[in-house]
């Protein structure tokens, strides 16, 4: 099979689209053919060794197709079932071998490529909004970067859910987006924590922040007393050591550093956030803005495009195209 492998951290440059072995279903495992790779900012913090793998390795962890083989000891799915995943080291590739625990089915006529644009940012969306802060009707609501691919969900889903939304935003463009999402107010990063607060006057009730070292400060500060600050990403890079006392200082803030793996530790509630964005997206109360679909071999550009904030909505990879 073709694939995308790196064999050293560091810059696109190292993104090798090259010839692998094909992967063979171990015992409770499927081989599905992939139809669509999503792209996401998890795999450039692998790519640079941020979070470190062991190399030579196929880089992406999400994707959508079609079941080739089942291996043993394997019930739910078969071949020619539609599944989609995330988490799932490889993802990158023709092929791919997953637990089938992980597969999700995907709703009957809905297109894979769109299938595989959900299952990582739409259930990160999910759980943000629905665990780590569960957003009531008239909660105040910050989202930064509110045009990528995880702001335009988390933006819709706070709506659903009855939140007034602050979106933050680099361009005109990104803040039509934005709009067009929900958002109920779009500002530019400049002096946001000043313009949250003359809004909302006490603050708001949650910032979901997956920019990280450049918003930080001004996340916290726009945060009303016992407000959660959920900081999801590092886009910008990493945030320093925080002091306890700043938390104190604010109004006994929350603080917290979520993972999506954490929050879909049993099969039970991957397949509840699973089964809640699929739904929405096929009944239409759920947009997914797929913004570029890229060949396999041109991942190398669809890094750079993502790094550089040059994208809205989510990337994908698709191979053969």
């Amino acid at each position: 099979m073709r694939a995308i492998v790196i064999s050293a951290t560091g810059g696109p440059e190292v993104l090798d689209y090259t010839d692998h072995p094909d992967p063979a279903p171990a015992p409770g495992e499927l081989l599905v053919q992939v139809a669509a790779c999503g792209v996401n900012f998890i795999d450039t913090y692998h790519r640079r060794g941020r979070y470190p793998l062991s190399l030579p390795t196929v880089l992406g962890r999400e994707g959508a197709g079609i079941v080739l083989a089942a291996g043993e000891d394997v019930a739910e799915f078969a071949p020619g079932d539609r599944v989609a995943w995330t988490g799932v080291p490889g993802s990158y590739a023709e092929l791919v071998a997953l637990p089938a625990t992980r597969a999700l089915p995907v709703p009957d006529g809905m297109a894979l490529d769109l299938a595989a644009a959900i299952p990582l940012q739409g259930m990160t969306a999910h759980y943000l909004t629905h665990s780590v802060h569960k957003v009531k009707p008239g909660d105040d609501v910050l989202v930064h970067a509110a045009a990528g691919g995880m702001g335009l969900l988390l933006v819709q889903m706070a709506k659903l859910r009855g939140a007034r939304v602050i979106g933050t935003v680099s361009t005109d463009e990104k803040a039509r987006l934005a709009r067009e999402a929900g958002a109920d107010t779009v500002l530019r990063y400049e002096g946001f924590a000043d313009a949250v607060r003359d809004l909302t006057g006490s603050g708001v009730h949650v910032v979901y922040d997956g920019v990280g070292a450049a918003t930080f400060d001004g996340s916290l500060a726009c945060l009303r007393p016992r407000g959660m600050m959920a900081l999801y990403g590092a886009a910008s890079g990493a945030v320093p050591p925080v002091d306890p006392m700043r938390l104190y200082h604010g109004g006994s803030l929350f603080l917290t550093r979520p993972l999506l793996e954490h929050y879909i530790a049993t099969r039970e509630e991957l397949l509840w956030r699973a089964g809640d964005v699929f739904g929405w997206v096929a009944s239409g109360d759920l947009r997914i803005d797929v913004s570029r679909r890229y060949p396999l071999g041109e991942a190398r550009q669809a890094h750079e495009a993502l790094e550089a904030r040059r994208t809205t909505g989510k990337l994908l990879l698709i191979p053969g195209l």
